[in-house]
């Protein structure tokens, strides 16, 4: 089992950052596939049936739905990954993205979810769901540099005239990373460093 996620003292920056438009990217994030742990690959092959009933037409059957070349990864819960396959598009541009996103540029696996009537995020990935957030070196949630993400094309966050901090921006997917316990308690934390910068510049 990999260590309990924490967040880094990144995510506590205020920056004129917000979320992307969905109309707009296009699905961006979806355009290189993911890798999954093995455990989620067997949860999406659990309900299958399901899964494919929300996804494009597509060739590939249920077993064509993963690469077959497997890798460690300490970050995950088995500690073994797999890749989601590629599929070529031509809508609403020539592209490859996973096998698992729609035309309406939403995932199938969310979809899927929703339809079991359970939390959109019950089959998704855990990359998916962090997306565009990282884990740095210590395993420690985190984001890239704010110019990277700005002058990336169809990126995933957008300038915003007002200031946000990660972790609020965040709030939906490190509630439900994290659980709600010890993100209110980095929240806290966040809100105590922010006040203490405030005291500072006044003094």
């Amino acid at each position: 089992m990999p260590e309990p996620l924490t967040i880094s003292p990144r995510m506590f920056i205020p920056e004129t950052l917000q979320r992307c438009k969905l109309h707009e990217c296009h699905g961006k994030c979806c355009a290189f596939g993911v890798w999954i742990d093995l455990q989620e690959k067997d949860r999406i092959n659990e309900f299958a049936e399901i899964v494919q009933s929300c996804m494009d037409p597509t060739k590939f059957d249920l077993g064509d739905w993963f690469l077959s070349e497997i890798e460690m990864d300490s970050f995950t819960l088995s500690g073994r990954v797999i890749h989601t396959r590629l599929v070529s598009r031509k809508q609403p541009f020539k592209r490859k993205t996973c096998i698992f996103l729609r035309s309406d540029h939403k995932c199938a696996l969310q979809v899927a979810s929703e339809k079991l009537g359970r939390h959109p995020w019950f089959l998704k990935p855990f990359y998916c769901v962090l997306h565009p957030l990282d884990l740095n070196d210590n395993g420690q949630i985190t984001l890239d540099q704010t110019k990277i993400l700005l002058e990336e094309e169809r990126s995933c966050l957008r300038y915003s005239e007002k200031v946000n901090s990660p972790i609020e921006i965040f709030e939906e997917e490190l509630r439900f990373l994290l659980g709600d316990s010890t993100y209110l308690g980095s929240l806290s934390l966040a809100k105590h460093t922010w006040q203490l910068k405030t005291e500072q510049k006044e003094e």
